[in-house]
């Protein structure tokens, strides 16, 4: 199973769709869309010989459940999803598909409940957001033994080198101005 590397376009608005079927990066990720926008999103991004990740937990009308699961799976066929919720990142194992779960870390008890998360769920990837704090997804990273993408609050080239550094497999950003690095 490929691993997004580098920088990761994600897509928060329409907008920026064509910027990022043009940028030279291999995955995308869509943040937020309907569910009847969604296949002709990961068609028209598959056609542009890309790999697209979708944010399960931000369609608007997909249910967090095992149906919504097959749904996503038969009929939308993304190349992965990320979801900061443990069922659906079993039920993409399940099923074979890049499962990258999201953390978020408002503090030392949200990163030890989420490494417990991880643990048991063992996704394919971790995301960690805020991803400026290089200390923590170096520590995540070794722990979990697990690749780490970095996403949020990543605005400038250098904070893209220094997560990557510290150990990011890849960085998520909507930030179009880093889709070029």
């Amino acid at each position: 199973m490929e691993m997004p590397t580098g920088v990761l376009p994600a897509i928060r608005n329409m907008k920026d769709f064509d910027k990022a079927l043009e940028s030279s990066h291999n995955f995308i990720v869509l943040l937020e869309t309907r569910l009847s926008q969604l296949k002709s999103l990961v068609d028209y991004t598959k056609r542009s010989n890309k790999k697209v990740l979708v944010h399960f937990d931000l369609i608007q009308g997909l249910k967090a459940d095992e149906y919504g699961m097959e749904y996503l799976l038969r009929e939308v066929k993304p190349d992965g999803i990320l979801s900061t919720r443990g069922n659906i990142i079993k039920l993409a194992k399940k099923h074979k598909l890049l499962a990258i779960q999201r953390m978020f870390l408002l503090d030392s008890m949200a990163l030890d409940h989420n490494l417990k998360l991880v643990d048991r769920f063992k996704p394919d990837c971790i995301e960690v957001l805020p991803g400026l704090m290089t200390s923590v997804v170096e520590k995540i990273s070794q722990e979990s033994n697990i690749p780490v993408i970095a996403g949020g609050l990543i605005n400038k080239e250098e904070e893209v080198s220094e997560v990557l550094e510290a150990g990011a497999i890849a960085v998520s950003t909507s930030n179009t101005k880093l889709w070029t690095c």
